[in-house]
């Protein structure tokens, strides 16, 4: 074989050859604000110097908040039902374990802090979520009869232990100032509902217990109940990943001996890359955002660029929203909607657009909302 046609062959195929940025659609699901409502029952332990069970009472709470964050809650919070307080003077004749029971409610403002998102990043698929609490509010306590009535008993008889007298005995209604914190374990049935365990410690001043002990008076919550979401929770959001552009030009030059003659070789047009863009919309709309323009103009550049060119825009709706005879309505208005920004706004000839609708018959992203869609596929 003839050197001089082995070098031309090799000149033929070097050349200069262009790597474009790529672009990688992916998706991810990130937290969305919304309200919440939660039913707890349980039981109380009102702090006293009698046996722990003489002291044990049922409790319940309803509560309404909203979630602003992955981390951070605030929710109106009611719990009440039964409070106990006792005294042991079985060492005197005539006189054994008491015990009384009062009524009471108690309104709260609470600050939730979810522990687990804080420390180890917002994930929506993952079971137990545990955090701590704080709040503030008034206790509301009736119905004290028992504790009047021991109190009487008492004065009747010779008893002269002042330390077991009820100085601090409040009848009718009455109010007091209350301090929460707490812990609390939610795991996640579904999206929407939880089973949770709440555990809270409640202080007062001396006067709850009707005793007089120099110090606050504390009862003790243990809660097990459900909560329900309202809305949604989570949403998913598109993440384009771009690569950058790596340019890089060849040329050859041979030199033939013994002529000493240089050959240069030309080099090769580009070849034209298809470009594609998706363009996203939201629920029941065919309106172009501010967010997805950018890639409506990526389509006029390259058409700009290449006269020659043509695009296809495919309009698609998702499954998930509306009926099949709705969403082909909805596929259609999308895809007109950018062909009517290419030819109205930047002047693109129609002739050089072709306009299709899917409906929700095709869906070409296994995710739901992203299935709201124009397609265009310019080359």
């Amino acid at each position: 074989m003839n050197f001089k046609k082995i070098i031309m062959s090799a000149v033929l195929l070097a050349g200069c050859f262009t790597a474009s940025a790529q672009q990688e659609a992916a998706t991810k699901e990130v937290f969305n604000p919304h309200w919440f409502v939660q039913a707890q029952m349980g039981g109380q332990y009102t702090l006293g110097e009698v046996c722990f069970g003489d002291l044990l009472s049922g409790n319940a709470q309803i509560a309404g908040g909203y979630k602003f964050t992955p981390v951070w809650a605030l929710r109106l919070a009611v719990g009440g039902w039964q409070s106990k307080g006792g005294t042991d003077l079985s060492y005197l004749p005539g006189f054994g374990v008491d015990t009384w029971k009062y009524n009471y409610i108690a309104p709260t403002v609470d600050v939730s802090c979810n522990l687990t998102n804080w420390i180890l990043g917002y994930n929506p698929k993952r079971i137990v979520d545990a955090g701590l609490l704080a709040g503030i509010g008034v206790n509301v306590g009736w119905n004290n009869d028992e504790a009047a009535a021991l109190q009487q008993k008492i004065g009747q008889s010779t008893l002269q232990d002042p330390a077991h007298y009820m100085s601090l005995l409040w009848t009718g209604t009455t109010a007091r100032v209350v301090g929460k914190f707490g812990a609390f374990v939610d795991f996640h049935v579904s999206r929407r509902v939880d089973i949770g365990l709440e555990v809270n410690c409640n202080t007062l001043k001396d006067s709850y217990n009707s005793k007089d002990a120099n110090n606050g008076d504390w009862y003790f919550n243990a809660l097990a109940g459900v909560k329900i979401n309202i809305g949604k929770v989570s949403k998913t959001v598109p993440v384009v990943k771009t690569e950058p552009v790596i340019v890089e030009k060849i040329v050859e030059k041979i030199v033939e001996k013994p002529v000493e003659k240089i050959v240069y070789k030309e080099p090769e047009a580009p070849k034209r890359e298809t470009l594609r863009r998706d363009i996203f919309f939201n629920i029941r709309g065919s309106q172009v955002s501010k967010t997805e323009m950018p890639k409506v103009e990526d389509v006029v550049a390259y058409l700009n660029k290449y006269p020659e060119a043509k695009v296809s825009i495919t309009g698609y709706a998702d499954k998930g929203t509306g009926n099949p005879k709705i969403n082909v309505g909805y596929a259609q208005k999308r895809a007109q909607m950018v062909a009517d920004l290419l030819t109205k706004k930047f002047g693109i000839s129609s002739s050089r657009i072709t306009v299709d609708s899917k409906g929700d018959t095709v869906q070409p992203y296994e995710q739901n909302d992203l299935n709201r869609v124009s397609i265009c596929i310019a080359e």
